[in-house]
């Protein structure tokens, strides 16, 4: 019996170093598990990049206004209408296909005579018409090259108003994913440049934000927080800038 209790005695003392020693060696790998969780968590690196590109529009909007002021309204329809003529003759004659031009519907403003202090009476002095035509086309150096010497129409009694014309990319979709890509590698770049530094490599892409995404005249330096969209210009410039953190190893 008693080499029994000393038997039953040693189990349990072998059994509790067992366990204690269990405990001790899962607490040292937990411990270590956190300790690379939390370096995971703080140490990180994040860095802008950047990507520029030069890029020429291939879409154009461009819209004249021919006006005509009569004191008949009925001879102001009949002038404006020759005049409409006129000028889908002048584009035909420049190379401007039907399926590119717009026309809106003539618009009529009462002008009314005015009395010696400058405002209006109820005499009707005559009809001011207008009427709008606009060209939107993929050929935009022949479009372009037409809104300038439109003024020609004005040798032919036509009173038409060039407006300046506006330049547009229908690529931008194809060109965000393109710079955006260049942009992340542009910031990874500056991050192993700078961990290089400090004798660290960088590690995994922890996050990645889109910061301004731009375009401007080829020649400009602007920047804008919000982004711009230039349609002044037909050769343009493209800027993509993200912010990426990456994990330090």
């Amino acid at each position: 019996m008693e080499g029994g209790r000393i038997l039953r005695n040693s189990q349990i003392i072998v059994l509790g170093v067992c366990i204690a020693a269990a405990t001790i060696i899962s607490s040292v790998i937990l411990s270590g598990g956190f300790l690379k969780v939390m370096k995971f968590t703080r140490e990180q690196i994040s860095v802008t990049g950047s990507a520029t590109k030069e890029i020429q529009s291939d879409y154009i909007v461009w819209q004249g206004t021919i006006t005509r002021r009569e004191a008949d309204l009925k001879a102001a329809y009949k002038l404006l209408k020759e005049d409409l003529d006129k000028v889908m003759a002048y584009l035909a004659s420049r190379g401007v296909i039907k399926e590119e031009i717009i026309t809106s519907q003539a618009m009529t403003e009462t002008v009314y005579k005015k009395n010696e202090k400058g405002y209006d009476t109820n005499d009707i002095q005559g009809y001011l018409l207008s009427q709008y035509v606009e060209i939107r086309s993929k050929d935009v150096r022949r479009i372009s090259d037409v809104s300038r010497e439109s003024t020609e129409l004005i040798d032919q009694g036509v009173q038409f108003t060039s407006s300046a014309p506006e330049f547009f990319y229908t690529k931008l979709d194809e060109l965000k994913i393109e710079m955006l890509a260049k942009a992340t590698g542009n910031a990874k770049k500056r991050a192993e440049s700078m961990a290089g530094a400090a004798g660290n490599k960088i590690g995994l892409m922890r996050s990645a934000r889109m910061g301004v995404f731009q375009i401007t005249p080829a020649t400009s330096t602007d920047v804008s927080d919000w982004g711009m969209n230039d349609t002044t210009s037909y050769d343009k410039k493209v800027m993509a800038v993200v912010t990426v953190s990456f994990a330090i190893e």
